[in-house]
C-alpha cells in the first residue's frame, strides 16, 4: 500500500486534535492595571490594556513640569514620545504616545480646532498615493468604531483656521504605544485619550516640540531593542546591545525548536501510519475501508 506524506500528517493531526479536546486548559487573564481596565464606551467594548505594555514610562503619571509652557497647554514631544497636559503649579500629566509618519510632519504651535467622539476617518491623499493597496478602499471614509484607526476619540490640530491634518487620537493597538509606527499621527491608549478628551476644550493650545526643544527638555532619546523610546544613556546603549543578543538567541532557539517539533511530528505520523496499516492488514481491510475506519475512530474519540 502507498500513502502520501501529507495524508500521514493529516491523520496525525486529527489524532492530536482528538487528544487535546478532552483536556483543554483555560488560563486566567492577568489582572488589569488600575486606570486601564476594560470599559464600554459609546456602545463599543474597549479591552483592558495588557499589563506588559504598561511599563512605568507608559502609564499616565503626574510629574513636575519645570518648563515655560502655560497651564492648559498640550505639549507633544515626538522624539521622546511623550505628551504633557500642563497643569498649574509646575505640574503636568504625562502620557505615552506612538508617533506615526504623519505625526512627524508638524512642529510649532497650533490649537484644538475640533474634537470628535468615535470619529470617522479618511486616509490622506499622500497615504493613498504611497500605499494604494492598503488605503484606496477607504478613500470615501471609514465610520467610527473599533476598527477605525482614530479609535475612540480624536483631537484635531488647527493653525490659522485651517486643519493641519495632525491628530491626537486613540489606538486599539496597545503594542504600538511608545513606538515609531508606519502611519498615523499621535496615538494614545484609548483609556488615556478618553480622559484627555474630557479635560480639554476646543481652542486649547498645542505645542509640538522641535528636536532642539526636545533635547533641551528631555535630553537625547533612542529606541531600545523593542523599538520603545528610552533616554540615550550609556546604560541603555549597553542594555540594548545585550537585549538584541538575547532576542536573536531566542529567535534561533525558537527556529530550532520548530524544526525539531516538525521532525518529531513527521516521525510520529510515519509511525502511526505504519501501525494503522498493520492493524488494517490483520483485519483484512483494503486501503479505502481502512481510511474510513480511521476517520470513524477519530470522530468517536473527539
Amino acid at each position: 500500500m502507498h500513502f502520501s506524506l501529507s495524508r500521514l500528517f493529516a491523520i496525525a493531526a486529527l489524532a492530536v486534535l482528538a487528544a487535546c479536546s478532552s483536556r483543554e486548559k483555560i488560563e486566567e487573564a492577568p489582572a488589569a492595571v488600575a486606570g486601564y481596565e476594560a470599559l464600554v464606551d459609546g456602545g463599543y467594548e474597549i479591552p483592558a490594556v495588557e499589563p506588559q505594555y504598561l511599563t512605568e514610562a507608559h502609564r499616565k503619571t503626574e510629574v513636575d513640569y519645570p518648563h515655560a509652557d502655560a497651564p492648559g497647554t498640550i505639549v507633544v514631544d515626538v522624539f521622546a514620545r511623550k505628551l504633557y497636559w500642563v497643569k498649574p503649579d509646575g505640574r503636568a500629566t504625562r502620557y505615552a504616545i506612538a508617533v506615526g509618519r504623519e505625526g512627524t510632519s508638524f512642529r510649532g504651535k497650533g490649537y484644538i480646532g475640533r474634537k470628535a467622539h468615535w470619529p470617522s476617518w479618511t486616509p490622506t491623499a499622500n497615504m493613498i498615493r504611497r500605499q494604494p493597496e492598503m488605503y484606496a478602499a477607504f478613500a470615501g471614509g471609514l465610520p467610527g468604531g473599533l476598527d477605525n484607526p482614530l479609535s475612540s476619540r480624536a483631537l484635531y490640530l488647527y493653525r490659522g483656521g485651517r486643519d493641519t491634518m495632525f491628530r491626537i487620537h486613540g489606538s486599539i493597538d496597545n503594542r504600538a504605544i511608545g513606538l515609531a509606527t508606519s502611519a498615523g499621527c499621535i496615538r494614545m491608549f484609548n483609556q488615556d485619550v478618553i480622559g484627555l478628551y474630557d479635560e480639554v476644550a476646543n481652542g486649547t493650545k498645542v505645542k509640538v516640540r522641535t528636536l532642539e526643544e526636545s533635547l533641551a527638555a528631555e535630553g537625547p532619546y533612542m529606541d531600545d531593542a523593542w523599538g520603545r523610546a528610552v533616554p540615550e544613556t550609556p546604560e541603555n546603549i549597553a542594555k540594548k546591545a545585550k537585549d538584541q543578543e538575547r532576542i536573536a538567541a531566542a529567535e534561533r532557539d525558537a527556529a530550532e525548536k520548530k524544526l525539531k517539533d516538525e521532525e518529531a511530528a513527521r516521525k510520529a505520523a510515519v509511525k502511526a501510519e505504519a501501525k494503522r496499516q498493520r492493524q488494517c492488514k490483520r483485519q483484512g481491510l483494503n486501503p479505502e475501508q481502512c481510511a474510513a475506519a480511521e476517520v470513524v475512530e477519530v470522530a468517536k474519540r473527539s
